[in-house]
């Protein structure tokens, strides 16, 4: 668990990381200068962009390969301009604009001997996914699962995400499931925090 103190840091840093975004056209980089753990240690994130509720933006790390302050200013300048799914973000969408962290854990393997078995070990709610076949990979976060909450949905959406068919099939089919701990920001008036 990530206390309230290091919740704080990280959620000031991606909206610094946006604001940098808007007024020099780049993401915030963190000097790596004493920053204590757990922000110094190595750390994947995703950063979600929510404005007026609907969804504005959703980038993230699924490896730990950077220091997790890092991680959460890159993912979130991503999500506010990177994200392809979205043009990049204006200065006026800042009212509100929210955004949520969610830091991975370790995925671990999923072991399966076919898709019923898979399902059967599912724990909605909880499991966030990877799913792998070939050079095709995708992921949802444990949150997806309030708009998905049956496994066989979760399931064949994850696997069109991942850009393979809904009733896709395969030896070699790989799933991994981690955990998030996920915390995020009141909308507030930009002036406030920006």
């Amino acid at each position: 668990m990530l206390s309230a103190d290091i919740r704080r840091v990280l959620l000031e840093t991606a909206w610094e990381s946006l604001q940098h975004g808007l007024d020099r056209g780049f993401g915030l980089e963190v000097v790596d200068d004493g920053i204590p753990s757990p922000l110094s240690e190595p750390g994947a994130s995703f950063v979600t962009l929510h404005r007026n509720g609907d969804l504005r933006g959703c980038i993230g790390s699924l490896e730990a390969h950077r220091p997790l302050i890092s991680d959460v200013a890159h993912n979130a300048y991503a999500a506010g301009f990177r994200d392809p799914r979205f043009s990049p973000l204006q200065r006026d969408e800042l009212v509100g604009l929210s955004l949520s962290i969610s830091v991975l854990g370790k995925p671990q393997p999923i072991s399966f001997v076919d898709e019923n078995d898979l399902l059967r070990q599912l724990r909605p709610n909880v499991d966030g996914l990877i799913l792998q076949s070939n050079t095709h990979r995708g992921t949802f976060l444990p949150s997806v699962w309030e708009a998905l909450p049956e496994p066989v949905r979760f399931l064949e959406h994850l696997k069109a995400k991942a850009g393979l068919p809904p009733g896709y099939w395969s030896q070699d089919l790989r799933v991994w499931r981690y955990a998030t701990e996920s915390f995020g920001s009141e909308q507030r008036d930009p002036a406030d925090r920006l």
